[in-house]
């Protein structure tokens, strides 16, 4: 395999990729969307130890990436969904393939870690 010089970082798509999606909440939230529309409390209920602050600026900051979609409800009180956005959906299966990669070299127990909603 041949060596990369990568002059400039912030030019390099794996460094676009990482920034989106590469911190250690944003991959969960976007695999618990899944192909579901979810409601914030759903959400949370579904990643329970995520604090609202993080989960309020994660689900902000994906959709300012374009990943997700945040539909707001003309009502009292408010109500608020979010979904994927293609972008997002796209994701899915990398995501699949880096849990994969994950269960393979690792001693974590998939029962007490992440699942498929499926």
């Amino acid at each position: 395999m041949s060596k990369r010089i990568i002059e400039n970082p912030n030019q390099c798509p794996l460094t676009f990729t990482m920034n989106a999606i590469g911190n250690k909440w944003k991959p969960i939230i976007i695999h618990t969307l899944g192909e579901e529309t979810m409601r914030y409390g759903k959400i949370h209920f579904m990643i329970p130890s995520i604090s609202n602050k993080i989960l309020s600026e994660q689900l902000k900051e994906l959709e300012a990436d374009g990943i997700l979609i945040r539909k707001k409800y003309a009502e009292t009180p408010p109500k608020v969904e979010y979904n994927l956005s293609q972008k997002g959906l796209e994701l899915l299966p990398i995501l699949q393939s880096l849990g994969e990669w994950g269960l393979k070299y690792t001693e974590i127990n998939q029962e007490n870690g992440c699942k498929n909603n499926q």
